[in-house]
């Protein structure tokens, strides 16, 4: 298409920060490769609090669809079916409205990252004649993917993934919006986070829901190992607005100097303060180390029964630049395993940094770039 002509793009996914943050990536990618006036965008998003609240706070248009989840149990599955319907007619109803809005000269498209809000999105852009750009997060991809890669105009992933019979995968690098990129050096970013600039910084999350078991980790090591912390200072994102003072308060009773947030919507100045990190690995926390090159130990979730999560960070760990650790749920075994590694890490700096100089081997994480030049050749 040409520089000039006008595109609009509905962005299809939600329920988790790690199927909205990728969204913005692209939109970002596509706004610098668009003169001024010639890009319209719609976000389309489920009805949890989470997708409001990080895309208000980034002042982008959206429109919450009643989707659910997909469930094999009774009554998730009875909301799936009873929801399919209504949702498909809500984005079918926003991509009219972006059209209109938009202009009659205006190319449409939809770029889809997974989940379930990305399935009856798709469904409705085939209804109402728009391309799907999928684009797959995780290295195994999830029930509603797998359906939109056989709708799909193209299909890309960010993850190795293997390829089904008659479907090609277009392999792009990780996605990462500017706000989770590191905003300066690490000095500079543990300023402004009003940290001492020269202590070595833990980064502990469980993305944008948390992760219990891990939280329960490091207040056992604050309360039963704090010398192990010592001479560090932590960055700790607990996902849980209940948690958050057990973490706090655990942190404080060692004396270890530390900022603990529920919920951190820019990132990017975090992963930029960080020596090491602690957390799942979902396919946005590794798309983040990775363009952060911030050493990490992964703690995959453990009830995913494709183990996902696993197959998202190994790519990570065969360069070398992570750990993955089983997460046993109980923070007492959690300890004796994932406890050793980390406090092995915690001190031997001439490994950390070799884990950081590992991710050279693995290119840059320009995914959100790639993903853009694909919607503006369709």
């Amino acid at each position: 298409m040409s520089p000039a002509s006008n595109l609009a793009v509905l962005f299809a996914g939600g329920g988790t920060g790690g199927h909205i943050f990728p969204c913005i990536a692209i939109h970002e990618q596509l706004a610098l490769a668009k003169p001024p006036g010639t890009l319209c965008v719609r976000y389309l998003c489920s009805t949890r609090p989470l997708d409001a609240e990080i895309l208000r706070a980034a002042a982008l248009p959206f429109t919450p669809i009643p989707a659910q989840p997909v469930a094999l149990r009774p009554r998730g599955l009875i909301r799936f079916v009873t929801s399919w319907a209504p949702a498909v007619n809500a984005a079918r109803a926003a991509i009219r409205e972006l059209r209109t809005s938009a202009g009659p000269d205006t190319r449409v498209a939809m770029v889809a990252t997974g989940g379930f809000v990305s399935a009856p999105a798709a469904r409705a852009a085939v209804l109402e004649r728009v391309p799907v750009v999928l684009v797959n997060l995780d290295a195994v991809p999830g029930r509603a993917n797998r359906w939109i890669a056989r709708r799909a105009a193209r299909t890309l992933t960010a993850a190795g993934v293997h390829s089904g019979p008659g479907k090609t995968w277009t392999l792009v690098p990780p996605i990462v919006r500017k706000a989770a990129l590191p905003p300066g050096t690490p000095a500079e970013c543990r300023r402004r986070l009003g940290l001492d600039e020269h202590t070595p910084t833990l980064l502990v999350t469980g993305a944008s829901q948390g992760a219990r078991s891990i939280n329960q980790l490091l207040i056992h090591i604050a309360a039963h190992n704090p010398g192990s912390l010592r001479g560090w200072q932590v960055l700790h994102q607990t996902g849980s607005e209940k948690e958050t003072s057990a973490v706090r308060d655990a942190y404080a009773g060692a004396g270890i100097r530390a900022i603990v947030q529920p919920f951190v919507d820019a990132l990017g100045v975090w992963w930029g303060a960080a020596d090491l990190a602690v957390g799942r690995c979902g396919a946005g926390i590794v798309a983040e180390a990775w363009a952060s090159t911030v050493p990490a130990i992964f703690m995959p979730y453990p009830y995913h029964r494709d183990q996902h999560q696993r197959a998202n960070a190994l790519p990570l760990e065969h360069a070398g630049a992570a750990h993955i650790a089983s997460d046993q749920i109980d923070p007492v075994a959690n300890a004796a395993t994932v406890g050793a590694t980390l406090l092995s890490l915690l001190g031997d700096a001439p490994r950390r940094q070799a884990m950081r100089s590992a991710y050279a081997a693995l290119g840059p994480a320009d995914g959100a770039a790639r993903v853009a030049q694909f919607v503006l050749d369709l």
